[in-house]
């Protein structure tokens, strides 16, 4: 009787212990788009967020203040490519559009896709600065050595908190050639307009 018992708590132990690993993988496997929303949904972390923003043509340019934006690049591990602004630095008032480039050449020697991821600074400024056209909204296709340049059109929302006075809004390029969305790919020829 004993053996029968115990042969029986082994049995539900391990279901137990199954049930709860399947749990514990799925919140895992959870947890990365829910972190996500929440960046996004708050700017905590200094992500923005990766569609166009509606510009509102009756907003209000706040004339009696200055936004120094600031610009940087970085390219991710060792990706071969010259990505850098061409416009390191604007002055901005809020509720004002304003349009700066990202110079970008492949020197990888073969074709490659590349996403521009951007972060933003302070994190308080994530949810203000707006971009109503940007190049990391899709991938970007470029043939072995082709140069274009990219446009980010933006505002910043006169909501921003008054205490800031300076914001960076920088971008890393990825090499997401493995990894292509065939809806989202975008190829470019020289020098992108909106």
């Amino acid at each position: 009787m004993k053996n029968n018992e115990l042969k029986e708590k082994n049995r539900r132990l391990i279901r137990n212990i199954i049930i709860a690993v399947i749990v514990m993988f799925g919140f895992s496997y959870a947890l990365v788009p829910i972190y996500t929303l929440v960046c996004k949904q708050t700017g905590i972390n200094g992500r923005s967020s990766d569609t166009p923003d509606a510009f509102d043509a009756n907003m209000p340019i706040d004339k009696s203040r200055n936004i120094d934006v600031t610009f940087s690049t970085t390219v991710h591990g060792k990706l071969k490519f010259d990505f850098h602004p061409e416009t390191r630095h604007v002055t901005v008032h809020p509720g004002e559009t304003k349009l700066v480039y990202f110079f970008a050449q492949n020197t990888t020697g073969k074709g490659i896709t590349v996403q521009a991821i951007p972060s933003i600074t302070p994190d308080e400024a994530a949810r203000s600065l707006k971009k109503t056209q940007c190049f990391c909204f899709t991938q970007q296709y470029f043939f072995k050595g082709e140069k274009a340049d990219m446009p980010v059109y933006f505002y910043i929302d006169p909501s921003l908190d008054k205490s800031i006075h300076e914001v960076t809004l920088s971008y890393t390029l990825f090499d997401v050639t493995d990894f292509i969305k065939k809806d989202q790919q975008y190829h470019h020829t020289g020098r992108l307009e909106l």
